[in-house]
């Protein structure tokens, strides 16, 4: 464009935005842009559309409404697909494309889909490693979430001492002597996975006697090792709200079994590569999410019976990533 053709056109757009009229076209075209702005592939999600799922448990019910809040927040249009019943479903929901993403653990990514028998102690190496040989089954990860919702065993605090059992080690003493009190409370995905119940039976050399492992809804848990009813024991993931809520003592793992777990978006290579401002809206806001505040977040509606939309709305919000 010529300069006298430029200042005419400038004095064109400055008549027309002055009499309110929609100047259109008066931009710059000596670069040969595209003329317009966001998109998926410009920084912005206006458009997109993305189906969001989680697991059934609160903390990934509250980690699917951050998600689907903040991509409609972007301007995407969102399918929610939360509450998939377990581990298994979720991931074949997004190897099939039923769903786009959804919050994963680095351990449970490690050990359960890419079949690796042994965890990787250090959290960033266990990251990478996920991240790179995720690649191969087109599934991203973006940044994880500094928060480690590791599995533990649990015991009701004024039972702690009487029973004896410090570590998962003392559970060898209790089970040969006293096999009654060596009642545990487990969710039923607990009882098959390599890096649950099987694995720790295996690492530390004893098996809780077969009567004694109760399998009931993990939600139910802490509440039935506070009575100490059903269990003495239970499993329980240590963001939960409620091992502090219902005053619980965390058995010590002393030889390191359970991996670092890690949350991270587990999303569709196709899906992140087409919209690659996800990164940009997710990697923040993973970066704010420790242990505490899950622990936090987890109690709010746990024990204070607040809905996780509700819950995942306020912490956006509190944060700045809501608009």
């Amino acid at each position: 464009m010529s300069k006298s053709i430029r200042k005419l056109a400038t004095l064109l757009c400055i008549a027309l935005m002055s009499g309110s009229l929609v100047a259109i076209g008066c931009g710059d075209d000596d670069e040969g842009g595209d003329g317009g702005g966001g998109g998926g592939g410009g920084g912005g999600l206006d458009g997109a559309s993305l189906k969001v799922g989680s697991k059934e448990f609160t903390e990934q019910l509250v980690l699917g409404q951050i998600t689907v809040l903040a991509l409609e927040n972007a301007g995407a249009d969102v399918k929610d697909e939360t509450g998939l019943a377990g581990s298994v479903a979720a991931r074949q929901a997004l190897e099939a494309g039923e769903i786009d993403m959804y919050w994963e653990y680095t351990g449970t990514n490690w050990l359960t889909y890419l079949k690796k028998t042994k965890p990787i102690p250090d959290a960033q190496k266990q990251y990478d490693a996920v991240k790179i040989s995720e690649k191969a089954n087109d599934i991203e990860l973006l940044d994880p979430a500094p928060a480690n919702n590791t599995y533990a065993f649990a015991v009701r605090s004024e039972a702690a001492g009487e029973l004896g059992v410090e570590t998962i080690s003392d559970f060898k003493e209790l089970v040969s002597s006293n096999p009654d009190d060596a009642t545990l409370c487990v969710g039923e995905e607990f009882t098959a996975r390599d890096d649950g119940l099987p694995g720790v039976e295996k690492t530390y050399g004893f098996e809780f006697p077969e009567d004694g492992v109760i399998k009931i809804d993990e939600g139910i848990i802490y509440t039935e090792v506070d009575k100490g009813g059903k269990c003495n024991y239970g499993e329980v993931f240590i963001t939960d709200g409620r091992i502090a809520a219902n005053d619980l003592t965390v058995i010590e793992d002393d030889k390191a079994f359970f991996p670092v777990y890690n949350p991270a978006l587990n999303m569709r290579a196709d899906a992140l590569k087409k919209y690659p401002a996800l990164a940009d809206v997710f990697n923040p806001i993973a970066a704010k999410l420790d242990s505490k505040t899950l622990q936090t977040l987890n109690a709010q509606v746990d024990v204070d019976g607040i809905p996780e939309e509700e819950v995942a709305k306020k912490w956006l919000e509190d944060n700045g990533f809501l608009k």
